[in-house]
């Protein structure tokens, strides 16, 4: 993990969350947090340099699935989509927020993100792309009314994370743990 400042983790997740949550009062509340302050399982699902697929997939010891609860698309190719991932029983086992620039990656890998057929990491883990998990920042999650439809009113943790493809930024992440 690096060391970003609370503030700036702060505002990353609120920039995140406000691309589909309005008005501001409905978005989730976050706070900065040390790992050392996440108890686990949270620590170790979102303390880590790798895809949150594949911590989900070994800590749910299966295949997560997908479901998209809203996308947008920007100027160019920028996209955003806010998402729940599914453990292998169905129940939501995370909730994100995800805005990338599609033209760092190929037109099939382009199309398999729009489609939506499986999470992120997945997709770009299936292609081959080699890309870097970093700018780690975890956070403290009270779900406000928007999430909390969602995954349940109970506070959690978190994480934003940047994705690099050929060293360029290419991928924002908010990433929510709901159950340990």
């Amino acid at each position: 993990m690096t060391d970003v400042p609370a503030a700036v983790a702060v505002a990353r997740a609120e920039a995140l969350a406000g691309l589909f949550v309005q008005p501001p009062a409905a978005c989730p509340r976050f706070e900065g947090v040390r790992a050392a302050d996440v108890p686990e399982p949270f620590r170790s699902l979102l303390d880590h340099g790798s895809h949150m697929t594949v911590a989900m997939e070994r800590h749910h010891r299966g295949p997560v699935g997908l479901r998209i609860v809203a996308e947008t698309a920007g100027p160019g190719d920028a996209y955003a989509r806010e998402i729940l991932l599914t453990g292998p029983g169905g129940d939501v086992v995370q909730f994100g927020i995800v805005r990338l620039d599609l033209s760092a990656v190929d037109a099939a890998t382009q199309a398999r993100i729009r489609a939506g057929v499986a999470p992120l990491g997945r997709v770009l883990l299936d292609a081959g792309t080699l890309c870097a998990v970093g700018d780690v920042a975890l956070v403290r999650v009270e779900p406000g009314p928007h999430l909390g439809a969602l995954i349940g009113p109970r506070p959690t943790f978190g994480r934003v994370a940047i994705i690099r493809i050929d060293e360029r930024p290419v991928v924002e992440l908010l990433e929510v743990v709901v159950t340990g």
